[in-house]
């Protein structure tokens, strides 16, 4: 088995040389944040008055209890959101670099459009976008 302990000081030196701008701004990153998170304790008020203790919402007492069940669709709508943004978000490489594809990308871009289409029209048709 061969042993490589003599290069442990040149390989130390190359990792502070290449990384030591790295490292002094994650530890001063690390000590500001906290030092912020240790003076937000000392400089608030740590006295809760009966106004801040009450429930409330939007400014005003609940009319009934929070805790009632949500529609589905909320929830339903929020994630169809979220998964046609993220989709809609791999078509910018597409567009940074379409003068220079292939039409094998330009083929793979179009199935990828052609299958966000039909799950839109799949969702559209089984009633997840009507209120």
């Amino acid at each position: 088995m061969v042993q490589f302990h003599y290069l442990a000081p040149y390989i130390f030196k190359m990792f502070l040389k290449n990384y030591s701008s790295i490292l002094i701004f994650l530890s001063a990153s690390v000590i500001l944040s906290l030092i912020i998170f240790v003076l937000s304790f000392i400089v608030s008020q740590k006295a809760d008055d009966r106004e801040k203790l009450t429930a409330y919402e939007c400014g005003f007492n609940p009319f009934e209890d929070s805790r009632n069940e949500f529609d589905v669709r909320f929830y339903l709508v929020a994630i169809l959101f979220l998964i046609f943004d993220l989709e809609i978000s791999f078509l910018f490489p597409f567009v940074v670099s379409f003068s220079s594809i292939n039409s094998i990308g330009l083929y793979s871009m179009l199935f990828f459009l052609f299958v966000l289409t039909i799950g839109f029209v799949y969702e559209w048709q089984k009633g997840a976008l009507d209120w």
